[in-house]
């Protein structure tokens, strides 16, 4: 079992509340659990309207498939255009490490 996470950092563009942040990053967390079924949530800058992060966290028994996902996921999230990436920290998971 592989599991593989994936933490974005975001900075939002012309956003001026915290309801207009909502409508940025939900279709974002949505698409991608729909497309890839994953596990996504927003994990933190809850209180700051231009800046985001989420995770993202998924489960394969391939290290390939998995590997594979967690790009198509990066690569998603980049080329939205409301959003500019900051930073995106990945970690890798597998059944040898303690």
């Amino acid at each position: 079992m592989y599991v593989g996470t994936l933490s974005f950092d975001l900075l939002l563009g012309d956003v001026r509340s915290l309801k207009e942040k909502r409508s940025v990053v939900r279709p974002i967390v949505a698409e991608l659990q729909r497309k890839y079924a994953v596990s996504v949530a927003e994990t933190g800058q809850q209180d700051l309207y231009r800046r985001v992060h989420i995770g993202l966290a998924a489960v394969s028994g391939d290290a390939g498939h998995l590997s594979d996902v967690l790009d198509r996921c990066e690569r998603l999230v980049a080329a939205r255009p409301e959003v500019e990436l900051l930073s995106v920290r990945r970690r890798f998971h597998g059944d040898d490490d303690e």
